[in-house]
Order: C-alpha cells, then sequence, then structure tokens
C-alpha cells in the first residue's frame, strides 16, 4: 500500500516542448518570429518561455519592452545551487505571462554561459512551461547546437534573398548531415516582398516539398519592434497577424514533432567538426 502511494506521490513531470527559431544569416526575422508565436500561444492561454540565446546582442527584451534585473549570466555564474524556484527568479515577465531569460547585458559575458549551464538550465526551464521558444544566433555554433538538440521543432528562417536561400540550403544540408532535418520546418518570411526570384520557387531551391510562408509588412514588424509591443497581442489583425496565428496553429497541432532520442550535442558538435573537415579535404583537391 505505502508503495503505492509513493508511485502516486512521484508522477512524472512533464517536459514542455522546445522550439528553436533559427537562420542561417541575420536580418530574417528570428526575433519578430520568436516573440510574437510566443505570444499568440500565450493569448491561448499557454505557458510561454522565451530564451534569448543570442547572447551577445540579443533583442527579445528590448523587443517586449522588458527591463530585466537578472540574465542567463546570473543563472550561470549561480549553477551550483540553481534548481526550478531558483530559476524562476531569474526570468522577467512581460504583462502577457510570457516569461524571458534574457541575454546577457554585455557581449563578453557570452563566454560564460558554458554548455554546462545550457543544460542545467534546458533540463529545469522545460518542465516549467508548456512551450519555451529560444531565439538563437545566426548560423550553427556550438550553443545553437546544443540549442537545436535539445528542441522538439526547429523553425529554419529564410527570406527571398538569393544569399539568404543559398545560406539556407547550405544550412539545411549541415542539419541534415547532423541528423536532425527531421525537426526542421522551414519559414519564409516577408515572402511578398518584391524579388527577382519568385515565391513558387522557393520550394525547390531549397529541396523542400512544402514551406511556410509569412507576408511582408515591413512597417507593421518595424513599427512592433521599435516600440517593444508583440504586434499580435494588438486589437488590429493585420495578414501579418494572421499568419503567425496559422503558424501557431501548426505548431499546436499539425506539424509531426521529431522525439528526441538523448542528448548528444557534443558528439553533434563531434559530427560538425568531422564535416568541416571534410569539406576542407574536397576543397583542397
Amino acid at each position: 500500500m505505502s508503495g503505492s502511494n509513493n508511485n502516486n506521490m512521484e508522477e512524472k513531470q512533464v517536459e514542455g516542448k522546445v522550439i528553436a527559431v533559427c537562420s542561417a544569416k541575420g536580418g530574417v526575422g528570428r526575433t519578430m518570429l520568436a516573440v510574437n508565436i510566443a505570444s499568440a500561444l500565450a493569448m491561448k492561454k499557454y505557458k510561454v518561455g522565451i530564451i534569448d540565446a543570442n547572447l551577445q546582442f540579443g533583442d527579445v527584451s528590448a523587443s517586449m519592452d522588458l527591463r530585466p534585473d537578472l540574465t542567463i549570466k546570473d543563472a550561470a555564474d549561480n549553477l551550483e545551487h540553481l534548481d526550478g524556484p531558483a530559476l524562476s527568479n531569474y526570468l522577467t515577465e512581460h504583462y502577457s505571462g510570457i516569461r524571458v531569460l534574457a541575454s546577457p547585458r554585455r557581449p563578453e559575458y557570452a563566454d560564460l554561459i558554458t554548455k554546462e549551464a545550457i543544460d542545467k538550465i534546458m533540463g529545469l526551464i522545460r518542465v516549467q512551461f508548456d512551450y519555451i521558444f529560444v531565439d538563437t544566433v545566426a548560423g550553427l555554433d556550438e550553443r545553437t547546437l546544443q540549442f537545436i538538440e535539445y528542441a522538439n521543432q526547429v523553425l529554419a528562417l529564410t527570406t527571398l534573398e538569393v544569399n539568404s536561400l543559398k545560406n539556407t540550403k547550405m544550412y539545411l544540408e549541415t542539419l541534415g548531415l547532423l541528423g536532425y532535418r527531421n525537426k526542421v520546418k522551414v519559414i519564409l518570411n516577408r515572402s511578398t516582398l518584391e524579388s527577382v526570384i519568385p515565391v513558387s520557387e522557393a520550394p525547390s531551391i531549397l529541396g523542400e516539398r512544402k514551406i511556410f510562408n509569412i507576408p511582408n509588412d515591413f512597417t507593421t514588424a518595424n513599427r512592433s519592434l521599435n516600440i517593444g509591443f508583440p504586434f499580435v497581442l494588438s486589437r488590429a489583425k493585420p495578414d501579418l497577424s494572421k499568419a503567425v496565428y496559422q503558424l501557431a496553429d501548426k505548431i499546436l497541432s499539425n506539424w509531426p514533432e521529431a522525439e528526441r532520442t538523448g542528448l548528444n550535442h557534443r558528439n553533434s558538435s563531434a559530427r560538425f567538426q568531422r564535416i568541416r573537415r571534410g569539406k576542407g579535404r574536397a576543397g583542397q583537391g
């Protein structure tokens, strides 16, 4: 009888889903998308957290008009004593209910956020929220790969700009070589912006059967970032907001998710280094 009671008391904590928002290059709208999808889910009464993983020049706090007292650097400084309740103290709450783990105040602090710190923070934060969005830095550095390893879904952003498509194609190929391709969804931002490349050709260029399009609305997006107010929270519902809500619905239900098979970011980092060396040798030949 007592054994049964103990089993009931030791209920397994449910882990929230991690959504990594990534891109091959900067300036494609990662922060805008992360903040607004998170806000859309918060409006649907989900518990949502955001990690600003652009550890040198993160913009999540400014995009939400937040002035955090504590950041991820402070959490990393106290790693030995960090547990779930303690981590909550390092999160800054937005009026929408979203809680943000802010990036360090100074770019030189980025190197102080170790792999061990990220592992512990991710282990603790996943049981506090239904959805955790990670706004990463452009490219594939070791920390971004670590967050991608934790992710259930990876949103890879691009635009119709030639260089953006070229780099995104290589980005997707590299993620495939690393074994992450099955959890990547490609998002074409500013899809209605006039371009020499028709939007209909983007999927074939990227080797994708289907991509999700976000229309261009520079005025709405830029104003939202500048005043620190997510546009999906406004009463007006332009096409940009409608698209973000549709994307939020896909995250909630329509898209299949890849279950993580174990935390193996050190192996993925090693694979990444082997890929780089292999490409280098091929280039020399």
